[in-house]
């Protein structure tokens, strides 16, 4: 099950007490205050890891709280600090504030750390409170209560390059051509309800990921269909590989389906409409008129885009479409 966005609860561990402990031992008839100091609460940690790829892992487990600090001793002997919990969260992993909103970090890089609560600090023994005026202090601090808050954990996909378009625009098949990926392809709208990854190899040196982005229709970004949910994974991707279907049976004029997309990139976030694209007309094993391919190459390089026309079943234009995303992204 793919999960991309989670509200936990998180609690750091509570500092352990100081002691009020006095050396009693022979031949040392003054040794005087000798509390130890109480050990520190656990911290709550994130790390981020290649290994995992969504976030189901907090779908049903919704509250983390590290340990407490042991109290302090006597003979000046600190209490052990808590122990600190470990979450594991997928690389592109976004933390917010739940009741704020405030960006708390932002896991991209392999072993990535962020505390999101940290633990109290423990209390000082009486050993800290000896003056010359109070040489046998009876009293010492109590530790302090660790960090809480409910707190948001977003993904992000971190891939080069992401393929946009309308339901059934063929986006699914495409990445099944270009990559190992197998996402699941049928002949309905929203067949993919999640993002999926795959890495296409050119040869051993040269390695893309690619994202197949769930199909947007209009007023995505206000949330209808899919919505906002998934506009947000394109937003790491360097390229953007924008799918029409050009297709006979197809449901809207390329062109028409084009400018949808590209509106509602634009309401989502402006910053994602001006990333490079590349428009790859689809299906055209079942174009019967291919004037139509010229007629769209011309408007788009007049736009000043790149152009390719695929067929995913037949396997025209696929090689050719690997080496422009190649290009395209090494020039970046």
């Amino acid at each position: 099950m793919f999960i991309d966005r989670v509200k936990i609860f998180v609690k750091g561990g509570r500092g352990g007490n100081g002691a009020v402990a006095f050396l009693r031992e022979k031949y040392r008839p003054r040794g005087g205050p000798a509390g130890g100091d109480g050990g520190k609460g656990g911290d709550v940690i994130l790390v981020a890891t290649s290994r995992k790829h969504t976030l189901l892992d907090f779908k049903y487990k919704k509250h983390f709280k590290a340990g407490k600090g042991e109290h302090g001793k006597g003979k000046n002997q600190k209490g052990k600090d808590g122990e600190d919990v470990i979450l594991y969260v997928p690389l592109g992993t976004v933390v917010r504030d739940a009741e704020s909103g405030e960006e708390l970090c932002d896991l991209t890089e392999e072993g990535q750390r962020c505390v999101v609560a940290k633990g109290g600090k423990g209390g000082r023994g009486n050993a800290h409170f000896a003056t010359p005026t109070n040489q046998t202090p009876r009293y010492a601090e109590e530790g302090e209560e660790g960090e809480e808050r409910w707190i948001i954990l977003e993904l992000k996909l971190i891939a080069d390059a992401g393929i946009i378009g309308l339901p059934n625009a063929g986006k699914s098949t495409l990445l099944s051509k270009l990559t190992k990926a197998k996402p699941k392809v049928a002949d309905y709208p929203f067949t993919t309800l999640h993002p999926n990854l795959g890495v296409m190899e050119l040869d051993e040196e040269r390695r893309v990921v690619i994202a197949d982005i769930p199909g947007l229709i209009e007023n995505a970004h206000r949330g209808v269909g899919l919505g906002h949910e998934f506009l947000r994974h394109i937003e790491r991707t360097k390229l953007l590989v924008h799918l029409i279907d050009v297709s006979d049976g197809r449901e809207r004029e390329p062109l028409e389906a084009y400018e949808l997309v590209n509106k509602e990139l634009e309401s989502y976030s402006p910053a994602l409409v001006e990333k490079p694209q590349i428009v790859v007309a689809s299906k055209i094993d079942s174009l019967s008129d291919r004037e139509l391919l010229n007629e769209l190459k011309a408007h788009f390089e007049r736009e000043g885009r790149d152009f390719l026309a695929v067929s995913s079943l037949t396997g025209e234009g696929i090689e050719e479409l690997k080496e422009l995303i190649w290009m395209r992204l090494k020039g970046l």
